[in-house]
């Protein structure tokens, strides 16, 4: 499928293609570089043209709300702005920050706070964003705040009638739900009556649509797990994980889905051992290994990221995979982190894709920053 003559024309102009951040049967998402009117600016682009024939009618749905959500919602600062859309092309402003389950705000009543006032903006304006279930439909800016993003499923209401009150409350209610896994102590009384009531459309929802939703899901559109890895994130990896943990070299391993241009889904595989040697051995194990696909990429790290607990820090392995190098600064806690992390990005391995938005402090050498590279 071709974009249409306008289209093509404003993105050769103004668009510099960056990192792929998702592709999937209703779109493809990449960060890269708008050229606006006072300057070029770090942007989103949702484009229409690389999805399949038979999913093409509801894609074009999704993008339609989409696009009026973030027109109703511009100013809000709720979101990202919209900064220009075309018939098949949507280009949204790019907030710097990270996806909840990346970012992990465990204990931070003050986002929490941002995300009801946040959501209280949106609601004003008419929108409800029905997809809030999801943790990567919030993020956490740089700025410590909260962001929502992907309106694709968004509703827009032009009075408070019943079906928008049901609407904002599911949302509210998912917003809570997040609280509760993150914040818990930081609930009120009001709140936890919320979280105990659910709407009758969402107990509807729950006993009838949501299995049909899943169905299709899971069945037609291969879609399993939050993070975009789809069945082979959640079916391949752990048995990769275990056939790697088998060789007596190996202390550890995780492994991680990144955006490819070439196959839609990647695993990247980091292993904790002392020689990197093991790379293309393990390489040749997984590859001969039957009805498994091997990881794309494997690359041995003398540690692996772990939090005070002991818990692998996979939020940083996924940032490092997918090449957004600059997300990952501000959740370095100090420079023995960064030190750290420096060792693991002088040998990473998902080169195909990379852009110059990657922190000059934690890039291995200025040689390894491209301004563009194809994929």
């Amino acid at each position: 499928m071709r974009l249409p003559r306008d289209d093509a024309a404003t993105l050769s102009a103004r668009w510099t293609e960056g990192v792929l951040l998702k592709r999937d049967v209703f779109s493809t998402v990449e960060r890269g570089r708008f050229r606006g009117d006072s300057g070029e600016v770090d942007a989103v682009l949702r484009r229409l043209d690389q999805v399949p024939w038979w999913s093409y009618i509801p894609a074009r749905h999704l993008f339609a709300r989409e696009r009026r959500a973030l027109e109703l919602a511009n100013g809000l600062h709720v979101g990202p702005e919209l900064l220009w859309a075309g018939r098949q092309v949507l280009v949204r402003g790019f907030i710097n920050g990270v996806a909840l389950h990346l970012a992990k705000p465990f204990g931070d009543a003050a986002y929490f706070r941002s995300a009801k006032e946040a959501l209280r903006k949106l609601h004003r304006a008419g929108i409800c964003h029905n997809d809030l279930a999801k943790e990567q439909n919030w993020l956490r800016g740089a700025d410590g705040r909260a962001y929502l993003t992907d309106f694709q499923l968004a509703a827009c209401f032009r009075t408070r009638g019943r079906l928008f009150r049901i609407a904002a409350y599911e949302d509210l209610r998912h917003l809570l739900k997040h609280k509760r896994s993150y914040a818990p102590d930081a609930l009120t009384p009001k709140e936890r009556k919320i979280l105990a009531r659910k709407s009758l459309v969402a107990n509807v929802w729950l006993a009838t649509g949501k299995k049909v939703y899943r169905a299709i899901t899971r069945g037609l559109f291969n879609f399993t797990d939050r993070e975009g890895g789809g069945r082979r994130l959640v079916n391949d990896a752990p048995r990769l994980v275990d056939l790697i943990r088998k060789n007596p070299a190996v202390r550890d391993t995780a492994i991680v889905a990144f955006a490819d241009r070439r196959t839609g889904v990647g695993l990247y595989a980091f292993v904790e051992a002392d020689q990197t040697a093991l790379e293309a051995q393990l390489q040749r194990e997984l590859g001969a290994a039957k009805g498994v696909k091997p990881p794309e990429h494997i690359q041995v790290v003398q540690a692996l990221p772990r939090d005070e607990a002991g818990n692998l820090r996979t939020e940083i392995l996924q940032l490092v995979a997918m090449n957004q190098l600059d997300l990952i600064e501000p959740m370095m806690t100090s420079e023995a982190d960064r030190a750290f992390l420096k060792n693991i990005l002088e040998s990473r391995k998902n080169l195909r894709d990379r852009f110059n938005f990657e922190a000059a402090d934690l890039a291995p050498s200025p040689t390894d920053v491209v301004t563009r590279e194809g994929g």
